[in-house]
C-alpha cells in the first residue's frame, strides 16, 4: 500500500484539509449556492481515449475487513467483491457537501443503471458504499439510504459500515482514506464529518487500478476504466 499512500497524499492532503475546513465551516446552504456540482452530475465535457487503448496500472492492493451490510448481515469485503471488479466508495448518509457523498452516490446510481443495461458487465463489476458513521448509519438507516438511489432493486450495488471502531479506523487508514470527526470542547462527537472524496476502482484481483477525486468521478470515466481492464487483462474476465 505505500505506492498507493503515496500517490494520493502528495498534493492532496493538504488541498483536502483546507478544502474541508472552508466546507464544513460554511451551513449547508451557503456552500450549496456557492460550490459549483462536480462534473460528474452533468454530460462528460471532452472525448474519452478508446477502450482497451491506455492502461490502468496496479497501484496497490485492497484490503479487506469484517463489515455488516443493509440487511444487518455480518461479512467481509473481499466476499462482497466476490472476485468482480469492485467500486468503493467511503461515505456516510448524513454528509451534506454536493460534491462529497451526494455526489459519490449520483455517479454510482448511474453507473449502476449502466451495468443493468450491459449483460457484459452486469455480472462482472460490484458497487460497494462504506459508511464511515457506524454509530448513526446502522443498517436500518443505511437500507432507507439504499432505496434512494434505487440500490436495493440490484444485488450489485450494497451498503455497509464496519462492524466496530477497530475494524473502522484500520480500514481508514489501509486506504488512506481522510476523515475527520467535528468535536465540541468537550470531546463529543457533534455530527458533521470532513473528508475527501475517494471512489477507488479495484480489479478482480484485489488490486486497486484507480482511484477517483471529484474532478474525475464521472459514470462515462468509470464505466470506460472498467471496459478497458476487462479488454487488457485476462485474469479481470
Amino acid at each position: 500500500m505505500d505506492r498507493l499512500k503515496t500517490i494520493l497524499t502528495l498534493g492532496l492532503l493538504s488541498v483536502s484539509i483546507l478544502t474541508s475546513a472552508s466546507i464544513w465551516s460554511a451551513p449547508h446552504h451557503k456552500m450549496a449556492s456557492s460550490i459549483k456540482p462536480g462534473p460528474g452530475y452533468r454530460a462528460l465535457e471532452f472525448e474519452l481515449p478508446a477502450i482497451g487503448t491506455y492502461t490502468r496500472p496496479k497501484i496497490g492492493e485492497a484490503s479487506d475487513g469484517i463489515v455488516i451490510n443493509s440487511a444487518g448481515e455480518e461479512t467481509t469485503l473481499y466476499k462482497l467483491m466476490d472476485d468482480k471488479i469492485t467500486l468503493l466508495s467511503f461515505m456516510y448518509t448524513s454528509c451534506g457537501d454536493i460534491n462529497g457523498c451526494p455526489l459519490a452516490s449520483h455517479v454510482l446510481n448511474k453507473v449502476m443503471r449502466r451495468l443493468t443495461e450491459d449483460s457484459r458487465l452486469s455480472d462482472r463489476v460490484q458497487l460497494l458504499s462504506f459508511s464511515f458513521d457506524r454509530l448513526k448509519d446502522s443498517p436500518e438507516v443505511l437500507d432507507i439510504y439504499a432505496a434512494r438511489f434505487k440500490a436495493e432493486k440490484t444485488e450489485n450495488w450494497q451498503f455497509v459500515t464496519a462492524v466496530n471502531d477497530f475494524e473502522l479506523e484500520r480500514l481508514l487508514a489501509e486506504y488512506n482514506q481522510f476523515v475527520i470527526r467535528d468535536m465540541n470542547e468537550n470531546g463529543e462527537y457533534i455530527g458533521s464529518i470532513s473528508h475527501l472524496l475517494r471512489v477507488y476502482l479495484i480489479d478482480a484481483s484485489k488490486d486497486l487500478r484507480e482511484v477517483y477525486s471529484v474532478s474525475f468521478l464521472h459514470p462515462d470515466i468509470i464505466i470506460n476504466d472498467i471496459s478497458t481492464i476487462l479488454v487488457n487483462d485476462p485474469q479481470a474476465k
